[in-house]
Parts: structure tokens; C-alpha cells; sequence
């Protein structure tokens, strides 16, 4: 089939005109960074003396290395139990057609359309009666239920495209549902577990609106939670905050870049499989 050149030509424009609107923030915040502390620069402008100190001083300022330490653990605790609740949910769901299977799904969906800012202020009510508000769970807890929706519909869209041969032939050698499960299908899903995990992974260490409302305690939140406190100290010295949004944005935009094939392949699976 010949190839218009005209679609080609228009459709590499528009990706580049996307791209360049997607990192002129990101070269405008890092540019900033590096003017002296305290001024207040305009547009995109290179500094006369770039101040790559003010990096320095954002992570020292800041305490950085602790809010790293407290996203980790958040990330440590409500990626690895998101996956394996997800996993199973979706075999159920998906493969397996566990009864009430069609009115369960509708449900997952509606929760897509669930929006964070809705449910914040039950969910601090919750927690306050709880006990739980102020620490690490306040924000793991309602994130793996959060995710829920998302991840149950992701993995079910995998499970589901399985050939139901496969788990056929696994019975016919006495292959009871758990051995099926673990020993057949989640090594045929590890592409779609890592990708997730690689989603909820970044998602989790940009988490900004509940690790804000529900911990007080910045070295208790995550690294972009934190960001509200460091702000607030520091609304006037614009570099300083670029430098820190910075520093808090590396991590991500490291493991998106080193993990981008997986992600985009999982997506594009996802897009054929649901």
C-alpha cells in the first residue's frame, strides 16, 4: 500500500510540534534552575553564570534524601500488593469467568471515572477516625484501592486473550486452579505485570494530592507531596524550587526511559486485546 506523502509529512509535524510542547516546560524549569537564588527570570533564558550550586542547595534545603527514603518505602508497599491483588483479580475476572464476572467489570470501569479530589475529604475523615492519618499508610492504603479499577481492567484485558487450550491441557495433567494460576499463567503474563508495575510505580512517586491532605508530616509523605511544603518555604526563590522539582522528576523520568519499551509495547498490547 503506497504511503501519502503528504500524511506522513503532516503526521511526523505533528509529533514533533508535540514533543517540543511536551519538553519546552522541562527546559524552561531546568534553565530557570540555574539563575542566581532569589531572582526571577522571564521565558527561556540561559544564564550569564548557570549556579548548578542551587541543585546542591534544593537537595540539602530540602532534606531530600529523606523524602526519597519515605517514597521508596510507599512505592515498596503499594506497588508489589497492587500487583499480585490485580493479577488475581484479573485471572478470576478474565479467565477463569468467576460468577457475577459481567457485573463485576462494569464496576472496575466506573471506578476509572473515580477522581482523586472527590473522595479526599472522606477519605481523611476515614483515616482520622482510624488512627491511621499522618503516616505512611494514610497514603498507601487508599492508593491500592485506587488503583484497583485501572490494574484489575489491565490485567484482565491480558488473562482474557489467553487461549483457554492452554489452561485445558494444564487440567488434563491435574492442574488444580493454583498451580494453573502460578505455575501457567503468570509466567505467560510477566510483559503485563512489569509494564503495570512500571505504571503504578511512577504514578505512585508523583502522588501529590493525598500524600498533601492526609500527612502533615512531610518526611512522611512522598517526594511530591513534600513539594507543597518545600513551596510554601520557598515561593520567592523561584531557581530553588525549579532545582527541587527537578531533583523529585529525575527518578520517573528515569525508569520511563529505561523501561519505555515495555511500556508502550504493554499499551499497544492492551489495545488489541481488550
Amino acid at each position: 500500500m503506497k504511503i501519502d506523502r503528504r500524511e506522513l509529512y503532516s503526521g511526523r509535524i505533528t509529533l514533533l510540534v508535540l514533543m517540543a510542547l511536551t519538553l519546552v516546560p522541562f527546559v524552561s524549569m531546568f534553565t530557570t534552575a540555574l539563575h542566581p537564588s532569589g531572582s526571577y527570570p522571564v521565558g527561556i533564558e540561559w544564564p550569564a553564570d548557570p549556579q548548578w550550586g542551587n541543585f546542591v542547595d534544593a537537595f540539602n534545603v530540602a532534606n531530600m534524601g529523606v523524602l526519597l527514603a519515605s517514597s521508596l518505602f510507599i512505592v515498596a508497599l503499594v506497588v508489589p500488593v497492587s500487583l499480585v491483588i490485580s493479577t488475581m483479580a484479573g485471572f478470576a475476572i478474565g479467565h477463569l469467568r468467576i460468577a457475577g464476572a459481567s457485573l463485576l467489570l462494569p464496576l472496575f470501569l466506573f471506578g476509572l471515572t473515580l477522581p482523586y479530589e472527590a473522595i479526599v475529604t472522606p477519605l481523611y475523615q476515614f483515616e482520622k477516625a482510624i488512627g491511621i492519618l499522618n503516616t505512611r499508610l494514610a497514603i498507601s492504603l487508599p492508593l491500592i484501592a485506587l488503583y484497583m479499577p485501572f490494574a484489575v481492567y489491565w490485567m484482565r484485558a491480558h488473562f482474557v486473550s489467553v487461549p483457554r487450550e492452554i489452561s485445558e491441557a494444564a487440567r488434563v495433567d491435574g492442574a488444580g486452579v493454583w498451580a494453573l494460576f502460578l505455575k501457567v499463567h503468570v509466567p505467560l503474563a510477566r510483559p503485563a505485570i512489569a509494564s503495570l508495575g512500571i505504571l503504578m510505580t511512577v504514578w505512585t512517586w508523583n502522588q501529590f494530592i493525598l500524600a498533601l491532605v492526609l500527612v502533615e508530616d512531610p518526611t512522611q509523605r512522598t517526594a511530591a507531596g513534600a513539594l507543597g511544603a518545600f513551596q510554601g518555604h520557598y515561593a520567592t526563590d523561584i531557581p530553588l524550587l525549579c532545582a527541587g522539582s527537578l531533583l523529585i522528576l529525575l527518578p520517573t523520568v528515569i525508569v520511563f526511559v529505561a523501561f519505555q519499551r515495555q511500556v508502550i509495547a504493554a499499551l499497544l498490547q492492551g489495545s488489541v486485546k481488550g
